[in-house]
Formats: C-alpha cells, sequence, structure tokens
C-alpha cells in the first residue's frame, strides 16, 4: 500500500492521502480499487557540505571569490579541509546537493519515495564523503540507480565569514561523472516531477552529467512529468543569463530561485517583479527573498481564478496577492491564462538566530513538490473530484502552498543542517489553535 502523504496542523484531517478504504459502491460491485505509486526524480551532484565559520583573510589567501560558487583542484581542497580541522572551524559535515537536499526533504514531509540518480563511491568506507552522505540521507530515497564510481564524490565548503556572506569552494570528485546510460526510463512513469539543478550544466569539457541531464528532461517530457529547475547561486546565472532564459523556456516547467538569482535572470531586483518576468518562461515560479518572506507566481485560468479573503497587499504589482486562492496551471491548459500571486512573510517573523541559510529554498521547494505528488495522486484514487475539473499543478491553493513551504523553510533555518532532521510537528507548539493553517 502507498505510504499517506500528510500535511501538518488542520490540513491533517482534511488533505489525507490515500483514500485507503475501498469505495463502498466499488465493493458493493466486486471491484477493486488500483494502487497508484508515486513518487518524485531528482538528477544531482552527489556531495558533502563542509560548513565552516571562517575569517575574512582566509578567502583571500585561498583566493576564492567571496561570496561566488568556485570550482577547485583537489590538492587545494585537501589542504583547506586540513586546516580548517586543525583550527576547529568546522560546524558540520552533512550530505548536501540542492536536488539531494530537496529529495530528503520530500520524503521525510510525504513519508513517500523519491529517486536520486548520480553517483556513489564503490567501495564505501567508513569515514569518508560517500559514507556521510549515506548516512545522512532518508530511507525513503530511493538511491538504487546510483553509478558507481572508482573515485570520491564531491565536497562543498561553505565558508561563512563574519559579516554572514556564504562562499563556496566545491572539490568535484566524480560527481559529474554520472553517464546517460544510468538514467531508466522506467522511473519516470509514475513520476510527479523531476528536478533539476543549474550546476548539472556547468561542468568541464568531457563530463557525461549534462548528457545525462537532458536525458532525464526528455524522458521526464515523454512522459508528461513537470520539470523542476532550481538555480544554483546568482553567479551560475549572470554568467549567461541568456543561455538559462532560453533554457528555461525550451525545458522548464516550474523555476525555483531567491531573489538574487531572480534579479540576474530577469534584470528585476524586485523579487515580484522577477516572478512576473520568470513567467514569460516557465509556468509556475517559487521565490524565497530572506526577510521579506517568500512568493509563488503562476498561471490559473481567467473562469478558474479566486479572489483572496486576505487584505490586499501593496507591491510593484498594486494589490498583486489579489487571486492568491486560485490553483496554478500550466498556461497551454488555460483558455485564457491569469498570471496570479502569492505571497507570506517569515513564519513567526523568521527564527531569532539563523545559523546559516543554506538549505531554506530546498526545504521550500520540497514543500511544494509534496502539494504537487497530493495532487497527481488523488486524480488517480479520485479523478471525478471537483479538485481536478482543470488541470491544476497542485492539490492546494497558491496561498496554502506559500504557508506550507514557509513553515518548512523556517524548520531549516532555525537549524545548523541543510536538511531536515525530522518531519513537521502533528501539532504546532506556541499557536493559538493551529491559527496559522486554520484560515
Amino acid at each position: 500500500m502507498v505510504a499517506p502523504v500528510r500535511f501538518p496542523g488542520r490540513r491533517k484531517h482534511k488533505h489525507y492521502f490515500p483514500v485507503h478504504a475501498r469505495d463502498p459502491l466499488f465493493a458493493a460491485m466486486g471491484l477493486a480499487t488500483t494502487r497508484t505509486p508515486s513518487h518524485v526524480v531528482g538528477v544531482d551532484q552527489t556531495l558533502v557540505d563542509i560548513d565552516a565559520r571562517v575569517p575574512e583573510e582566509l578567502i583571500a589567501r585561498y583566493a576564492l571569490p567571496k561570496g561566488a560558487s568556485t570550482v577547485i583542484a583537489s590538492e587545494l581542497a585537501a589542504a583547506l579541509y586540513d586546516e580548517l580541522l586543525a583550527d576547529k572551524l568546522i560546524s558540520y559535515e552533512f550530505a548536501g546537493g540542492t536536488v539531494g537536499n530537496t529529495l530528503h526533504n520530500y520524503s521525510l514531509l510525504a513519508d513517500d519515495t523519491s529517486i536520486l540518480l548520480g553517483v556513489m563511491t564503490d567501495p564505501i568506507r567508513v569515514g569518508t564523503s560517500g559514507y556521510r552522505y549515506l548516512s545522512n540521507t532518508s530511507s525513503r530515497v530511493n538511491l538504487d540507480h546510483l553509478q558507481p564510481v572508482d573515485g570520491p564524490i564531491g565536497r562543498c565548503f561553505a565558508l561563512v565569514t563574519p559579516d554572514g556572506e556564504r562562499t563556496f569552494a566545491i572539490s568535484e570528485g566524480e560527481m559529474n561523472a554520472l553517464a546517460p546510460g544510468s538514467v531508466p526510463p522506467a522511473i519516470f512513469e509514475h513520476a510527479s516531477a523531476l528536478v533539476i539543478s543549474a550546476y548539472l550544466l556547468r561542468c568541464k569539457p568531457g563530463d557525461p552529467m549534462p548528457e545525462a541531464t537532458q536525458r532525464a528532461i526528455t524522458l521526464a517530457k515523454q512522459h508528461g512529468v513537470p520539470v523542476v529547475l532550481t538555480l544554483g547561486t546568482r553567479f551560475v546565472i549572470a554568467e549567461r543569463p541568456e543561455f538559462w532564459r532560453a533554457f528555461i523556456t525550451d525545458h522548464v516547467d516550474l523555476l525555483a530561485m531567491n531573489e538574487e538569482e531572480g534579479d540576474a535572470l530577469t534584470g528585476h531586483a524586485d523579487p515580484l517583479l522577477a516572478c512576473e518576468a520568470a513567467l514569460d518562461l516557465c509556468d509556475l515560479v517559487l521565490c524565497t527573498a530572506g526577510a521579506t518572506g517568500l512568493y509563488l507566481a503562476g498561471y490559473t485560468d481567467e473562469a478558474a481564478k479566486r479572489e483572496t479573503r486576505y487584505p490586499l497587499l501593496p507591491g510593484a504589482i498594486p494589490e498583486f496577492n489579489r487571486y492568491e486562492f486560485s490553483r496554478p496551471m500550466r498556461r497551454a491548459a488555460c483558455d485564457v491564462p491569469v498570471k496570479v500571486f502569492a505571497h507570506i512573510a517569515p513564519y513567526l517573523g523568521g527564527p531569532e538566530r539563523i545559523t546559516s541559510t543554506n538549505g531554506a529554498g530546498d526545504a521550500a521547494l520540497s514543500a511544494l513538490l509534496h502539494d504537487m505528488s497530493a495532487n497527481r495522486y488523488h486524480q488517480a484514487r479520485v479523478p471525478s473530484s471537483a479538485k481536478h475539473a482543470r488541470q491544476f499543478l497542485t492539490y492546494s491553493s497558491m496561498s496554502q502552498v506559500c504557508r506550507y513551504a514557509n513553515r518548512v523553510s523556517y524548520e531549516v533555518l532555525a537549524q545548523a543542517a541543510p536538511r531536515l532532521t525530522r518531519g513537521l510537528p502533528e501539532r504546532e507548539e506556541g499557536l493559538d489553535d493551529e491559527a496559522y493553517w486554520a484560515r
């Protein structure tokens, strides 16, 4: 039996999957309901995140561009790691990779399967990066399709200076060695989404990872599976924004970014305007905006739009949240497409102390994927439901998805690790009658 897909708080009793009891009308006729598998597929560079608090001079001494993401040689990575270890500057070592983080969080939230495509050191020895990666990944993440490689997986140093700026130094190892032949077509048959990142196309000449990523996209499109792209860092996008705009237009259905990446992609520093511009490239946009909260932008049909009961918000687009109670659709599925937007401020104002923002955007995306997967599952189980009168991308309204994504993001911000270490509580502590979810 497929595991239940849960939502936190008050949603628990209203939105609960699967419909595990057999329909009495079907039972009376001797008909059995069908099993409906669902999962999320992701392609990633398998790596371990090493978070360290470092002085400014260390960044300069290793010639690392501050705030940027730089690929470094194995010898330099070894020297950097030894220095961080000797000086006791390392806060934690944890399984990383933006897609790996997202799939781990999704499986923890949904108690559902996800499938990760990438590479893994063979054999694995205790204490190595490969061992740490497996130790910190949910057992609900299917790793059976990882391609064995003779060499280490990647290491990503997140070096945080006293001003809070994060500088990334990446030692590749064999993380870009995924071959197209290691992307099996069968896993896309019942998938709810394919998740990729911009990092997968930023490889050395001759690395097979870009070709493997393109094969995964092609297979996803053949099976009608939405393609989700997360944008890495602003520097990756700023290197060639025209390429990324064309790539998103040709291949991507859902885009996940932060406000800096949105600026690099669209030229708009305002996250709301960046979301609006990105909608010209794809169908749905999730944008995390730091202390401002997060935005969700998408399309719905003119006849299906639903007006909010919340106060209308000011912004670069006046009263932009007027139709935030709508559910998003693919633009091509709309008779008369209308752009709709939703926003939410940080949950409880944000944590009192943020150790690191690493992984917060991945957490928000995992919540959105959970809702998309729930929609697909429910549609397969109860196709005649009024919830599926149109081809919606999510089960919930854009406003409610924002609340869920915001809550999950908070959970990562409040801890040191970039991945969830537990699911959300059944009841929210400190909220009056679970009012956060009740509206």
